[in-house]
């Protein structure tokens, strides 16, 4: 009991802190690592706690009703072991709790730290561009798209070829000669005037039908 109540008070290495807390406060590390070495004191102490809690029952049923006296005098012991373990448990987690806040705090210090560090190099970075420059550059940028947009637009214009002609005089010029190559055509197809007198009506009207069959044969396969 004595070795551990000892411990609690502060060996040398709880002075060494208490020394430099007292100039400038603790850093988070070193907070850190007095709490460890609490939890580890405190556990140890734990299990000494719960080892005599058992060696006193283990005692209480020995002694029994034989030796009533030694038997109470033991759990009496117990009782006392009991009421120091609850009390550790209740510091433990209060320890506990504080370490993880500790914890939390300095891993946010040190995310603030980058933060900081980032910005300053962001910082560092902006200063060295001129805004002005970057608004020429963009209009340049804007200016010479805008000349590969027109160059474009110019080479691909069909209407650069060609343009001193008139569309519809070049339709209508087109039509005429598909109206002369149409009249060709039909003069080559019609049967030309017979120049001798035919013998009888009978066979002038025979060899007319038979003409106009042919006629018309021709003129559809013409127009197939």
């Amino acid at each position: 009991m004595k070795k551990f109540s000892h411990s609690l008070k502060g060996g040398p290495s709880s002075s060494r802190f208490r020394s430099r807390a007292s100039k400038q406060g603790p850093t988070p590390q070193e907070a850190l690592c007095r709490l460890r070495e609490t939890e580890e004191m405190l556990t140890k102490k734990q299990e000494y706690l719960e080892n005599r809690i058992q060696r006193e029952l283990d005692t209480a049923r020995r002694s029994g009703t034989k030796n009533k006296r030694v038997a109470l005098q033991a759990l009496k012991r117990k009782k006392r072991f009991e009421k120091q373990l609850t009390q550790i448990d209740g510091t433990l987690s209060t320890i506990e709790f504080q370490r993880e806040a500790l914890e939390n705090a300095n891993t946010n210090t040190e995310v603030l730290k980058s933060m900081g560090y980032a910005a300053k190099a962001i910082k560092s970075v902006h200063e060295h561009i001129d805004l002005d420059k970057i608004d020429e550059m963009m209009q340049d940028i804007t200016e010479q798209q805008e000349i590969a947009q027109e160059i474009s637009d110019a080479i691909s214009n069909p209407t650069a070829f060609g343009s001193e002609f008139d569309e519809d005089e070049l339709l209508a010029e087109l039509e005429d000669l598909e109206q002369e190559e149409l009249s060709k055509k039909m003069t080559k197809v019609l049967p030309k005037v017979p120049t001798t007198s035919l013998p009888s009506r009978q066979v002038k009207t025979q060899k007319k039908t038979k003409e106009e069959d042919a006629i018309l044969k021709h003129l559809k396969a013409w127009a197939l």
